[in-house]
């Protein structure tokens, strides 16, 4: 049995951290640019990535990558984060009708993948996360400009830009998702750093959302304690 271990997951805007220590897990989130936490010891440090490498040393025996995660009909060019949140959702989220699982990461990259009850991989989407899609309207655009707030307008047709711009987007992230969810079928897990922001949005009713805003890194710490056990 492990304790006391830390773990790593490098996003694409930020870093994602998570202690695991006497049964608990804790997780936290810092910038590419900050230092590395205290009491971290990088030769110990188990990690993936799904973004540019930080400035700071990763031993590469303690990477995981998705070649080493069992799921069946799981591709190894799979993104790790998406694998490892599909590893958690089998592991830790109780299904008794046997329901699939319609996993919805809202990063840099709004991640959906479906699998079955058995950890099968049936497939997907990807789509543009909410600040890509800011941003992406700001840099191809001669007047749009990311807005400095983020209230979500509740009407549908609005008259100044900026809300325009943030109604527009919610829709684009929350549309696909209220297509795709089947609630008799499906069990919907959300997660990521924008999944509070973009799950007030959607239309299906709350009690079928299980938010997990940490599911990846749950998926990281499970793996670890699966193969030393």
């Amino acid at each position: 049995m492990i304790s006391d271990i830390n773990f790593l997951l490098v996003g694409n805007s930020r870093l994602h951290w998570a202690k695991y220590s006497k049964n608990r897990s804790k997780f936290f989130h810092t910038k590419k640019e900050e230092k590395v936490p205290e009491n971290i010891d990088l030769d110990q440090l188990i990690w993936a990535s799904v973004g540019k490498l930080p400035n700071f040393l990763l031993k590469k025996e303690n990477e995981i990558k998705t070649k080493d995660i069992h799921l069946s009909n799981l591709p190894d060019y799979f993104g790790i984060d998406r694998a490892l949140a599909c590893l958690a959702a089998l592991k830790i989220i109780e299904n008794p009708l046997k329901k699939d699982f319609l996993i919805a990461d809202f990063g840099t990259i709004l991640s959906i993948t479906k699998l079955n009850s058995n950890g099968s991989i049936i497939g997907g989407q990807l789509i543009p996360g909410f600040l890509t899609q800011l941003k992406s309207m700001e840099q191809n655009t001669k007047n749009l400009k990311v807005p400095k707030k983020y209230d979500i307008p509740i009407k549908d047709f609005l008259i100044t830009t900026e809300e325009a711009i943030l109604k527009g987007v919610i829709n684009s992230l929350t549309g696909v998702i209220n297509n795709l969810f089947n609630p008799e079928k499906d069990i919907l897990v959300i997660c990521g750093g924008d999944s509070e922001l973009l799950t007030k949005s959607l239309k299906t009713q709350k009690e079928n959302i299980i938010k997990a805003p940490n599911l990846v890194m749950e998926g990281m710490i499970i793996h670890n304690l699966t193969i030393n056990n």
